[in-house]
């Protein structure tokens, strides 16, 4: 992976690519083979950790840093090796369908080693074994984000979107440096191994602390309330770059991190808490916001912020399995819709809702495809987001119903007691590490080394223990945001490929790179699922399943009502007063403009004035004053022979006189 921007940049050169045969061109060949092999080695990966499940770690150097040292390693598990297969997929679809997408542009080649660069980051993220080296990741992917986002750069909309994605980003991004240090220094070290063993035995506020300033770069990477304003301008970039941070990179990061230090936020409620409160005004605001709008790209941007806080939803109820289900789900359909809009883009030339219709009967591939997609980020059985979105809303409802109380969810990785054990076979509970000492789980534990690792995965779980107002506003925010979800998807589909035609436009078919691209996507995101049956906590309850598929068909149903009214007219219109409020997200950028934008402006350019007037003056002052003295001293020094040698003679005669005189 990492030698494919390389040698795509060698081979890439200017040379635009040619539609209808991509293999002559050096930069997609090298971009789409790269990340085939890196698919192939994830898929490798993770067939080994299926068949022999367990934690598979590996150090590359340890840097001495006086302190804390820092392990440059690796680290593999079931958790890390699944979602490694969900970015290497989406990446080479991406990659694929480009390579038409791009056509003609003469910076492909750089656009295309960004990609890899991105997936590697991400990649770095998911495997790391250190703190810090998922740090390094989490920041070169920040980078990425801020060149692709920013690929047209000619339109300053583009340039814009980047600079904010880069900023807001940031932003969270120094809260969550300062949780890895806070971790860091409290453990010891930035392994996630013994951050994770020793949390337990850290102070509870330094545990509170690090998790709330973690939940920053969440917030930020995640795009979740309220860091998420950047996620919806920045896909003003090329729309196979809005399918890959939405589907398989950037915002998914921020999901991962909290499923990985999941043991750190378990100890820390207070931090649960507000990763609750925090999802529920992101799936509701979101989905509101989705429903107004007539940018079908921004449609689906509001949609990934609402699906994303469903996930955290599923981390704060306790049902990290669930979230992380949702996360490949998601993934797989999010990615499709995306490429399925950007195929209605290309043929339409605009991305707005009004400028479609009818494109069903010329457009059939994309039509199923997004139909696919649609069907399963609604949650439509049997397709893959009906499954996973159905875990975590079981998850809440017995939250909610049982006073904030998380059901058991099974955690099958080990972790590591460091403590040297003398009697293995007789072990206090003192000797064991954190998660069997609040589970009272017997293990079974052998030496190595001088020290206790497990050898089985028993049945342990956590329990998390929410408020139990947040529990139910979790759970009531959960159901409404999926008859919204319904409402903005069934309005998407309608406007796009039903009713007349509303363009000048030939509706046909998109090129086969991309349409295809987009057929085979849309498998996953009908099938995955079912690859969810085998454990007890993602199997479909009947009870949640139908409530749920209820207030969808509700949701739909109203959206249909209004449309078949008038189909040339836009159901969003039935809103009223509310469309503008909804359509500008509830105001929060206009807000953020206000309270931050603004005066920040105000005192750069008072900072500027007192600058200009009171440094600046102060040193230019000083220099013409310091010039001033130079030009009194330098006359006697004008180089006049003749000058020189009178104030010597005048200097003699002064002397001798003085020397007869007070002699």
């Amino acid at each position: 992976m990492l030698l494919g921007p390389r040698l795509t940049r060698l081979l890439g050169g200017t040379n635009p690519v040619r539609e209808g045969s991509p293999l002559r061109s050096g930069p997609a060949l090298i971009a789409c083979v790269s990340m085939a092999a890196s698919l192939v080695l994830a898929a490798i990966v993770a067939f080994t950790v299926w068949r022999d499940p367990g934690p598979r770690t590996g150090v590359l150097t340890v840097i001495d840093t006086g302190s804390v040292p820092i392990r440059v390693g690796l680290q593999v598990d079931g958790l890390s090796a699944v979602v490694a297969l969900m970015v290497c997929c989406v990446a080479l679809a991406v990659q694929v369908y480009s390579v038409a997408y791009m056509d003609g542009d003469r910076r492909y080649s750089s656009y295309a080693a960004f990609i890899s660069v991105f997936t590697s980051a991400m990649l770095l993220v998911v495997f790391a074994g250190d703190l810090l080296v998922l740090y390094a990741g989490w920041e070169v992917m920040g980078v990425c984000s801020y060149f692709l986002i920013g690929h047209h750069w000619e339109d300053r909309a583009n340039s814009r979107a980047a600079v904010k994605a880069f900023l807001v980003t940031r932003l969270g991004d120094v809260g969550f440096l300062i949780g890895i240090l806070v971790l860091g220094a409290a453990a010891g070290s930035f392994s996630l191994d013994v951050v994770l063993a020793k949390a337990a035995t850290m102070p509870h506020t330094t545990v509170t602390a690090a998790a709330l300033l973690l939940l920053a770069g969440v917030a930020g990477k995640s795009a979740q309330f309220p860091l998420h304003t950047w996620l919806p301008d920045a896909m003003a970039g090329p729309t196979p770059i809005s399918a890959l941070i939405h589907a398989a990179t950037m915002v998914a990061a921020g999901v991962y991190v909290v499923a990985r230090l999941y043991p750190v936020f378990y100890l820390a409620p207070a931090a649960l808490t507000v990763l609750g409160a925090v999802a529920v005004i992101s799936m509701v605001g979101s989905a509101l916001a989705a429903l107004a709008q007539d940018d079908l790209k921004r449609v689906l941007a509001y949609s990934t912020i609402s699906q994303l806080g469903v996930m955290a939803a599923g981390l704060a109820v306790g049902a990290d399995t669930a979230a992380i289900f949702h996360l490949l789900t998601h993934g797989a359909f999010k990615a499709l819709l995306f490429l399925s809009a950007g195929c209605v883009i290309v043929v339409a030339g605009s991305n707005m809702l009004a400028h479609y219709g009818g494109l069903r009967r010329g457009m059939p591939i994309t039509f199923w495809s997004m139909t696919v997609g649609l069907a399963a980020l609604v949650g439509v059985p049997p397709f893959s987001g009906w499954f996973s979105k159905d875990s975590v809303i079981e998850a809440a409802q017995h939250s909610a119903l049982h006073g904030g109380e998380s059901a058991g969810i099974p955690v099958t990785r080990g972790w590591f007691s460091y403590e040297p054990l003398q009697q293995p076979d007789s072990i206090s509970a003192s000797a064991l590490p954190h998660d069997w000492i609040r589970l009272g789980t017997h293990q079974s534990l052998d030496r190595v080394e001088g020290q206790a690792t497990a050898v089985g995965y028993g049945p342990n779980f956590y329990h998390v223990d929410l408020p139990a107002g947040v529990a139910w506003l979790v759970y009531l925010g959960l159901l409404l945001t999926v008859a919204l979800t319904a409402a903005y998807a069934a309005r998407a589909w309608l406007m796009t490929f039903f009713g007349e035609p509303r363009g000048s436009y030939e509706i046909r078919e998109a090129p086969k790179t991309m349409s295809w691209t987009v057929a085979v996507l849309a498998v996953p995101a009908a099938i995955l699922g079912f690859f969810g049956l085998g454990a007890d906590e993602l199997r479909p309850h009947v009870g949640s399943a139908i409530l749920a598929l209820v207030l969808a068909a509700a949701g739909a149903g109203a959206a249909f009502l209004v449309w078949n009214r008038d189909p040339a007219r836009d159901p969003a219109l039935a809103l009223g007063r509310l469309r503008p409020v909804f359509a500008r997200a509830f105001y929060v950028d206009e807000l953020y403009e206000a309270l931050v934008v603004r005066p920040l402006w105000a005192l750069a350019r008072h900072v500027v004035i007192f600058d200009a007037r009171r440094v600046d003056a102060a040193v230019v002052g000083s220099g013409r004053g310091a010039r001033r003295l130079g030009g009194l001293l330098r006359r006697p020094q004008n180089g006049n022979p003749q000058t020189y040698l009178t104030g010597l003679l005048a200097g003699v005669v002064v002397i001798v006189a003085g020397v007869v005189i007070f002699r």
